[in-house]
């Protein structure tokens, strides 16, 4: 009888060293979980502003591509016109498509308007904070730690004449 209950005993206690290293196990496996999540979030962020920036450059070359086009010095009424040019017999296309707000999701973009009318740029209508900060393409010509996507605006800006500026 004094066996089982010293057997008993032992079992008592390698029960509670097994059930301690269990929750610790279950710990460590969370904090490496909730590392994971923060790591695919930021990945899947830095993806989405890879994209808006490529979108975002797409409109603004877009734009350029319009108001140097014949008669030139115009901006676009509306995005639409980026689509089929109103002002040319023939077909004439800067955008094959309209582009989705990869930030939202929405076809909606906030509108640049250019002081003589018509539209010079775009931007995201996301109220999120951008990850990235600086080294943006020298074309958009942005200060660094600009605080929301709205910030992040895709204007064109013609130079003036008699300079040379990249495209």
């Amino acid at each position: 009888m004094a066996r089982s209950t010293t057997a008993g005993s032992l079992a008592g206690g390698q029960g509670g060293v097994v059930l301690l290293a269990l929750l610790i196990a279950i710990a460590a496996l969370g904090a490496g979980l909730a590392a994971a999540g923060t790591f695919w979030h930021q990945s899947r962020q830095r993806s989405l502003e890879a994209e808006l920036l490529f979108v975002g450059l797409q409109y603004r070359n877009a734009i350029r591509q319009y108001y140097e086009a014949p008669p030139g010095g115009v901006y676009p009424p509306s995005l639409e016109a980026l689509l089929v040019d109103p002002r040319s017999p023939a077909i004439r296309r800067y955008l094959r498509r309209p582009y989705r707000d990869p930030l939202t999701g929405s076809a909606q973009w906030g509108l640049v308007q250019a002081p003589q009318g018509g539209i010079m740029g775009v931007y995201s209508l996301s109220p999120g904070k951008p990850i990235k900060q600086a080294n943006f393409p020298a074309v958009l010509e942005w200060a660094p730690n600009l605080a929301s996507f709205a910030d992040w605006k895709f204007v064109y800006l013609p130079a003036p004449a008699g300079t040379i500026t990249p495209r």
